[in-house]
């Protein structure tokens, strides 16, 4: 299987992103697998998913980035666990992390956003953790769509733990308005939990309408040890092309 496109800025003022998304379990595992899983993607973009919350949750965050090659964004228990993390090569326009309603007895939920620059291409991000609770999820996804027009950019990326698969209506309502790049564009593996045992697609990443996806899936060449050892989930990786503006 080909390798995804890498990193670049075209001629015409295009750029090709490559964006992970990954749900890396507050970092209760083998950390250093995860920077290396991490790394070996290459990415522009991690939308973390379960990022640490409580004690030092920063530092263990910025350690993180720093280990895998990237440096912290935004998110985390400000956004209740979504973060976002990013390479040297992202321009950072704006940040805003967003708590969403809570609902007695289930756990608080939010979306760590921003609008990054790569070149005078803009890109609107979301990382996202959606609700166990089915009506829950489905008023979040709701929310998200909602959050991601309000971004102000053309174009924009979604990616998380959507709890749910493709066959759901939480997923489904996405997939009516975005585009799932799985699907778009295969590439790599299509299960994403569990490491151990594969049996579930419960994370995506979406892309806007006018957003090139070059490919999208579980990275196929990576270690199994690392993958097995760093969290509960495998990674879902894209490769995207923003048109210049």
């Amino acid at each position: 299987m080909a390798p995804l496109p890498k990193s670049t800025t075209e001629p015409d003022g295009s750029a090709v992103v490559r964006v992970l998304s990954y749900n890396i379990r507050s970092m209760r595992d083998d950390t250093d697998a995860l920077a290396r899983v991490i790394a070996a993607c290459a990415p522009d973009l991690v939308l973390v998913q379960e990022a640490p919350r409580f004690f030092r949750w920063r530092k263990k965050l910025a350690r993180l980035a720093a280990a895998s090659g990237q440096v912290l964004l935004t998110g985390g228990a400000t956004a209740a666990g979504p973060a976002i993390l990013c390479g040297l090569r992202t321009t950072v326009e704006r940040t805003e992390d967003v708590l969403l309603p809570l609902t007695p007895g289930l756990h608080r939920r939010g979306f760590a956003t921003a609008v990054v620059r790569f070149g005078a291409v803009r890109l609107g991000v979301l990382s996202c953790h959606l609700s166990l609770q089915r009506d829950e999820r489905y008023e979040q996804g709701g929310m998200l769509l909602d959050r991601l027009a309000g971004l102000g950019v053309e174009h924009a990326i979604a990616g998380g733990d959507l709890n749910e698969r493709p066959d759901g209506r939480t997923f489904r309502r996405l997939s009516e308005t975005l585009q799932d790049c799985r699907v778009t564009a295969p590439w790599g593996g299509d299960l994403t939990s569990t490491p151990a045992d594969p049996h579930q697609r419960i994370d995506a990443v979406f892309a806007t309408k006018g957003v090139q996806v070059l490919g999208c899936g579980v990275p196929p060449d990576l270690p199994g040890a690392d993958l097995i050892a760093a969290t509960d989930h495998l990674p879902v990786l894209a490769a995207v092309r923003i048109p210049a503006a």
